[in-house]
């Protein structure tokens, strides 16, 4: 079985998420070739190879991101002191495609390619989710999204990741598989 798991992370928490599915996925499936990429680099050729395709980024005003709200991120990241890694990481991903844009070029799929989306997000009332709309333009690519969109928290906009949060990560990670 090849997992791929694509993500888009500005401060390092979805990319921490997607790297604890990835080892759920192998931690069930030791055989498993398991690719977890950031979104920049996932083309079409890596896609298309998969048979399970997880995909997740971070929630921006109650969905998943824009060119706008990522770059009001990277700038809001760049201002905090003591916060020099995550901002690094914010503008890298910044001058990279967001999923939204990935998505226009995702190729649709055949029969029987399975999908699964995350997100991380803020526990507060209405502060949505980007993980609905990842499952929604997954499902509009014809992939099988066989699990429920799946939310992780962080504590604050740009994190930490709520104690756990890893750990609910690998067994979801798990349960895919």
């Amino acid at each position: 079985m090849h997992t791929v798991i694509v993500y888009e992370s500005l401060y390092g928490n979805t990319r921490e998420i997607a790297e604890a599915i990835a080892e759920g996925v192998h931690d069930a499936d030791p055989g498993a070739s398991v690719d977890c990429l950031p979104v920049a680099e996932a083309d079409a050729d890596v896609t298309r190879s998969a048979d399970l395709l997880v995909v997740g980024g971070p929630t921006h005003m109650r969905g998943m991101s824009s060119g706008l709200s990522r770059r009001m991120a990277a700038v809001a990241e760049g201002h905090k002191e003591g916060h020099e890694e995550a901002a690094a990481e914010a503008r890298e991903t910044v001058q990279g495609p967001g999923l939204r844009a990935w998505f226009h070029d995702l190729p649709t799929t055949g029969a029987a390619t399975y999908a699964a989306a995350f997100d991380t997000r803020v526990d507060m009332p209405r502060a949505g989710g980007a993980a609905d709309g990842i499952a929604h333009r997954l499902s509009r690519h014809h992939y099988d999204v066989v699990a429920e969109p799946e939310g992780f928290i962080v504590e604050d906009t740009d994190g930490p990741l709520r104690a756990g949060e890893l750990d609910r990560a690998r067994a979801w990670g798990a349960r895919l598989v």
